[in-house]
């Protein structure tokens, strides 16, 4: 996703997100910054797909969104292979 500032995100995602990511059964999350493009991250969470799509239709979330700056809403990838060594 693209977001406006980073620190605004982290803000936001870090605490408030933390907190309604926690009630909708998330158990962590990652994030990654884009290289060579500074307003985009990609966001790994851990949590089930009913909890995923719990959490994206909490009508508080679109509030955090915008409190964070992301520009747009989240989008999710499907896994398209894993493997363990």
């Amino acid at each position: 996703m693209r977001i406006e500032d980073f620190d605004r995100f982290w803000n936001t995602f870090s605490t408030k997100g933390a907190e309604k990511r926690k009630q909708h059964g998330s158990k962590g999350s990652h994030v990654f910054r884009d290289p060579n493009e500074d307003d985009r991250i990609w966001v790994l969470i851990d949590v089930d797909e009913e909890g995923y799509n719990n959490l994206m239709s909490d009508p508080e979330m679109p509030t955090l969104f915008q409190e964070a700056g992301l520009q747009g809403r989240p989008e999710s990838a499907t896994l398209a292979r894993q493997q363990d060594l």
